[in-house]
Order: C-alpha cells, then structure tokens, then sequence
C-alpha cells in the first residue's frame, strides 16, 4: 500500500502512482474509494455499472462520453476534491469529443451515477451527491441494488425516486428511454 502523507495539493494527488486501490481525495487526503472488503464492489454492483455502461453509450453516441471510474477535478468546501464516480456522463458540449487527455476530467459533468455499495449508507451516499451539485454537476443518480431503485437529485428541485418502469426521462439527456427495470434486467439482477 502506498504511504501517503497529509494535505496533498491538487497536483500531487493527481501525480500519485496508479495502483490497486482507488483513491479520492477529500479535504487534501487520498482516501480509499473502498475503505473495506465489505465495501468493495461486487457483483450486482459490477453488473449494474455495466449495464448502465452499455445503454448509455448507445444513446450518448455522437453526443458525449460514458465513463467508468472516472476522477474527476471539483471543488468542495472551497478545497479540491476528486472524486471517482462510479460513472460518468459528459457531453461534448462541456468536454470536445476531441478532447483525448490520459487524466481526470477537468470540468463538471452532466451526470455521475453513484451505485450504493455494500457497507454504504443511503445517507452518506446522499451527502455525496449534494456535494457533486454544489460543485455544478447537474444531475447525480443514486442506484440501491437491494431496493431497486434509482434515486435523481436536481441541483433545483427534490430527489424523485423512481422504480420498475418508472421513466428515468429528463430535458438534460434528450431521447433517453430507460427505466431502473430496463436497467435491472440488462445487469441480470432479478
């Protein structure tokens, strides 16, 4: 494991050595995207990120990128702060599809999906998603994989839950049709 010292500038946590571990940092730290075994993804987890993976980049074709486990450069608390998605959405109008750099996005995307982890709360889930809309992300999802549900907040109105053929529409991502059962039956998660 890499010995990381306190209050790391932007630069020198972006400079940090890929490895095993994901980090983000949070009030000048790298912190483990995972803290425990009982947080690290697993399958249903696995297999709805490459769900949403598949359909949105079907439907982002030609409009922007979907990414997965993207860092991303934001501000929080008037401090850095690099968060790793569990996806991402950005369209070419925020990020040029020409825009071809091996390092975190440097703008607020459209969209970040946060998929609940085991040993993860709803409730600090949700802190993280008012943290990503006062950083000028305009939509967060957040999925439960027990629940079955796919929780939107709006950086202007209340959260809406939405569930089974429940349309996930929204003026943001024109055309796009999907629904949390859509999404559940493409993962294969009865």
């Amino acid at each position: 494991m890499i010995q990381l010292k306190t209050q790391l500038t932007l630069e020198e946590f972006l400079a940090l050595p890929e490895g095993d571990i994901i980090y983000e940092l949070i009030d000048g730290e790298a912190v483990p995207k995972f803290k425990n075994d009982e947080m690290s993804p697993k399958f249903f987890h696995s297999s709805i990120t490459g769900a949403l993976f598949i359909l949105l980049s079907a439907w982002a074709q030609g409009k922007g990128r979907v990414v997965i486990e993207w860092a991303i450069k934001l501000t929080r608390n008037q401090q850095d702060w690099v968060p790793v998605p569990d996806l991402t959405y950005i369209s070419y109008n925020r990020l040029a599809a020409d825009w071809l750099r091996d390092e975190a996005c440097p703008v607020a995307p459209e969209l970040v999906i946060e998929i609940i982890s085991p040993g993860q709360s709803f409730g600090e889930t949700t802190e993280k998603a008012t943290d990503y809309l006062k950083a000028k992300v305009q939509r967060v999802w957040i999925i439960d994989t027990k629940a079955k549900t796919i929780t939107i907040f709006y950086p202007d109105a209340l959260p809406q839950t939405k569930r089974g053929t429940d349309s996930l529409e929204d003026s943001l991502f024109e055309n796009l049709q999907i629904t949390p059962q859509k999404i559940f039956q493409q993962a294969k998660i009865p």
